[in-house]
């Protein structure tokens, strides 16, 4: 018989758990964040902040919309170049990538529409949504990977009554039943 060390299962189920657990953290928090962010799409916007200001510029001068259109960017000292200007109605529209300025030619007011990228979570949400596609596809499919063997490693790391043939087989159940119950409740597919 040899003085070598016998095989252990649980351990290595529980280092396996530990370090794939550690490993997913980063990718979980992107994935909560960004997933309770587009839940709520009627409530907010989770990409962008929309701003409004108004600017009481006075009268308006100019021969023509391009003119027009370089006086209120003058006065308003923005000096990014629009990406269209056009008439709408008495009034003029200035639009820029994120931005637009709505130009009553008439008295001078422009009511500034604006909407700042929220840096993070765009981020997280491009990621969550899938929008790179490619590359992140097999990234976004290990993570999923890994967290079944998360939640199936997880199910034999204690045994006994607090495990899974005890109080933990409750709450497994419980985990199934709420998507089960809420799909026949909603009426859903």
């Amino acid at each position: 018989m040899s003085g070598g060390r016998r095989f252990a299962p649980r351990a290595w189920i529980r280092a396996i758990h530990r370090d794939l657990g550690y490993l997913a953290v980063g990718l979980t928090f992107v994935y909560a964040l960004s997933g309770m962010a587009v839940n709520h799409l009627a409530d907010w916007d989770p990409n962008f902040q929309n701003l409004q200001r108004t600017h009481e510029l006075g009268p308006l001068a100019g021969d023509g919309d391009a003119a027009l259109a370089g006086t209120v960017l003058s006065r308003l000292g923005i000096t990014d170049k629009p990406r269209e200007t056009y008439r709408e109605g008495e009034g003029l529209e200035i639009l820029f990538d994120h931005r637009t300025l709505h130009v009553d030619t008439r008295t001078g007011r422009v009511v500034e529409e604006e909407q700042k990228p929220r840096f993070l979570l765009r981020a997280a949400n491009w990621l969550h949504l899938n929008r790179g596609k490619k590359a992140w596809t097999y990234a976004a499919d290990s993570y999923a990977v890994g967290l079944l063997i998360l939640a199936t490693s997880g199910l034999f790391m204690i045994p006994g009554r607090k495990g899974l043939f005890g109080r933990g087989l409750v709450f497994v159940a419980l985990g199934v039943a709420l998507p089960v119950l809420y799909v026949t409740l909603a009426r859903g597919p």
